[in-house]
């Protein structure tokens, strides 16, 4: 069995996959196949046997429509059952439409969404890099080799996140540039002329093209970019869409849809497949994809067992625990707050970052270029910048980037070992949002820091304001959107974000606030994402939900309304985490015997029913906002205690 003969029955099982659904994208599949199985069959560095081996090489397919390239050969490695391949696309298989890390064994990462699969693997080589320079290269020194294609080189991450990569010189990271140019539409001559050598020898690249079809060419390119010690590289493959097809090679109707069935049967003889078969995998096939897999084993143990005998080294094995050791996020110290002084929960929460960054190696991360507005300076002065002189720093400078920003967060969560956080304005998450959305999807540990939570930012206006934010991230799936009160409630819900195996948004305020009148073991019910801070009595008629700056409103408001009502005042800083308490719990604290409530966020008031019911009286902003200072807003908006006050009595007594 020859290297050609194994692709020619891989790219058989890849039509066949896509025809038995009657979906899916063959073409680029095709085009890419030759990389793709040199890189996995002769240098991938990996486990056959444990897909989550820590040394490993990180694969991502970032042209994620070309999801059964992937499942091919993860099949050939033996880590997915062909029956899983015949069940693409279908409910419930393990072999989606799009790459999925949560579904199938030896996905890195969820992609489909062209260019986050590139900007995430930024993320993988950084992560990779900084734990190389604090536990050791013999331990790290993988590659994260990414398969791209022309739509992937269209979308801003891509570029934006490549243009990161060169500055910090993460030479662990290798790009394929599959080049088929052909998209969707049709070729790709109709959109773009660039020449993407330039633009990436600019970013400070090692650039290299080839015939992508060329084994010699592969092998050659790929051995010079695992040498390659001081850039990134790219390796431009200009390919043939659809190559090796009968008669349809180089067309783009071949990239989104099953073959026709005669040219799939032409096909089939022209790669020499026998035509009869479906799925074809001869055993001989097999042996010659994994001729490689002794050699992989003894790495790993090689590996394991440095790993052993460097670990009865007690300091290195308590720095190597430190990073991949059981967690305590509850341990964590707690801060001596100066319930004196309001604080402005930005601040707070760049006093948790310097407090917590000495016992928190793991921590790592930073901001769009808003670090004095995010408080994020404490942390960079405390654990340095990361960048191409130092690797052992924690601070990641991002710049003007913060939907790379937090797909590159993704993928150093994805990559283990860390816990990284990423920082800008909340209005500007319209900017990161579809990272956000597909961290969810993945399940990823990224805190979300947004600062200036509402108009009270003030003279910057309504392009910097946010009214749809909150709602909007509140939004998305397995997303945890909180919205602290106060330094304690900032403190309390970081510290639960760090043990969530999920990404959170904390919300934070510009503006100083005050502190809540309570005991700190009682705003430890924060954790339940709504709580009771005033009014416990079950006989309550008037309820004020509140979250972030409008707790302290409501519960000046509450003063103001006594003597007409037995109020109730409850923080909700997190809705996710409160729906997921217990039934009675969550009925204990919305008691909804009572039918006078009342919502009151700075910012829209869409989705608040669910706590005032259809009768309740919702106080918001469901328009965007202006540029004053902040006093004359808050009285312009009506988020003022004779406004709020004056609409309780209006809608409820009159």
């Amino acid at each position: 069995m020859k290297d050609q003969e194994t692709i020619n029955i891989l790219k058989g099982i890849i039509l066949d996959g896509v025809d038995k659904a009657q979906s899916g994208h063959p073409g680029g599949a095709l085009s890419s196949i030759d990389f793709a199985y040199i890189l996995f069959t002769e240098y991938l560095r990996f486990d056959p046997d444990n897909v989550k081996w820590l040394g490993r090489d990180r694969f991502i397919l970032s042209a994620g429509h070309e999801s059964m390239l992937q499942y091919a050969l993860l099949h050939a490695m033996g880590h997915l059952r062909m029956e899983e391949l015949k069940r693409f696309r279908q409910l419930h298989s393990q072999t989606p439409g799009h790459p999925e890390n949560v579904l199938t064994p030896g996905v890195e990462c969820t992609t489909g969404p062209l260019g986050q699969g590139c900007a995430m693997s930024v993320g993988f080589a950084l992560a990779g890099t900084h734990l190389r320079a604090v536990l050791g290269k013999e331990f790290f020194s993988h590659k994260t080799w990414v398969i791209m294609g022309d739509g992937c080189m269209q979308e801003g991450p891509t570029l934006a996140s490549a243009s990161l990569a060169g500055h910090l010189r993460l030479s662990h990271l290798v790009w394929y540039y599959d080049r088929n140019a052909q998209q969707i539409s049709g070729s790709i001559s109709r959109t773009t002329s660039d020449k993407e050598e330039k633009v990436f020898e600019g970013f400070g690249w090692n650039v290299l093209s080839i015939d992508g079809h060329d084994h010699a060419a592969i092998r050659k390119a790929i051995e010079a970019a695992r040498s390659e010690q001081e850039r990134p590289t790219i390796i431009i493959g200009r390919t043939t869409m659809a190559h090796g097809v009968a008669t349809m090679e180089g067309q783009h109707e071949t990239h989104g849809a099953p073959l026709p069935k005669d040219e799939l049967k032409k096909t089939k003889e022209k790669l020499g497949l026998p035509a009869d078969q479906v799925f074809y995998w001869p055993e001989e096939a097999k042996r010659h994809f994994q001729r490689n897999f002794t050699t992989r084993r003894s790495e790993v143990k090689k590996w394991t067992s440095h790993l052993a005998q460097k670990r009865s080294d007690r300091s290195f094995a308590e720095s190597w625990d430190r990073y991949f050791g059981e967690e305590d996020i509850a341990k964590l110290p707690p801060v001596a707050w100066d319930m004196a002084k309001p604080m402005a929960t930005r601040n707070a929460f760049g006093k948790l970052l310097e407090s917590w960054c000495g016992v928190l190696p793991k921590l790592i991360g930073g901001s769009a270029d808003l670090e004095p507005s995010n408080m994020t300076e404490w942390f960079k002065e405390k654990v340095g910048d990361f960048s191409a002189q130092n690797r052992m720093g924690r601070n990641l400078v991002f710049g003007v980037r913060e939907f790379p920003m937090a797909a590159i967060s993704n993928g150093i969560a994805l990559h283990d070992g860390l816990i990284p956080f990423a920082a800008t304005f909340l209005v500007f998450s319209d900017y990161a949002r579809p990272a956000i959305r597909l961290g969810a999807i993945q399940k990823v540990r990224v805190i979300h820091e947004f600062t200036h939570d509402s108009f009270y930012l003030g003279e910057d206006g309504p392009t910097h304001q946010p009214i749809e934010h909150l709602m909007s991230l509140r939004a998305i799936p397995d997303l945890y959107v909180m919205r602290p009160a106060d330094p304690f409630e900032t403190e309390i819900l970081f510290r639960h974000a760090l043990s969530l195996q999920a990404p959170s948004c904390i919300c934070l305020t510009r503006q100083k606030v005050p502190y809540l009148p309570l005991e700190r073991r009682n705003i430890e019910e924060a954790t339940k994402g709504a709580y009771i801070v005033k009014g416990e009595d079950d006989h309550c008629d008037l309820i004020l939900f509140a979250t972030g700056s409008e707790v302290d409103l409501a519960l000046r408001v509450a003063e103001q309304v006594s003597s007409e009502f037995k109020v109730r005042v409850v923080s909700v800083p997190c809705w996710e985490l409160f729906f997921e308490q217990s039934a009675e719990y969550q009925r204990k604290v919305l008691h909804f015997e009572s039918w006078k409530r009342v919502s009151l966020e700075a910012g829209a008031t869409l989705g608040w029913e669910r706590f005032v019911g259809k009768e309740g009286l919702m106080v918001g902003i469901d328009h965007f906002g202006a540029s004053a200072p902040a006093g004359d807003l808050e009285r312009e908006f009506g988020f003022t205690v004779e406004s709020v006050v004056k609409k309780i009595k209006e809608y409820f007594l009159v």
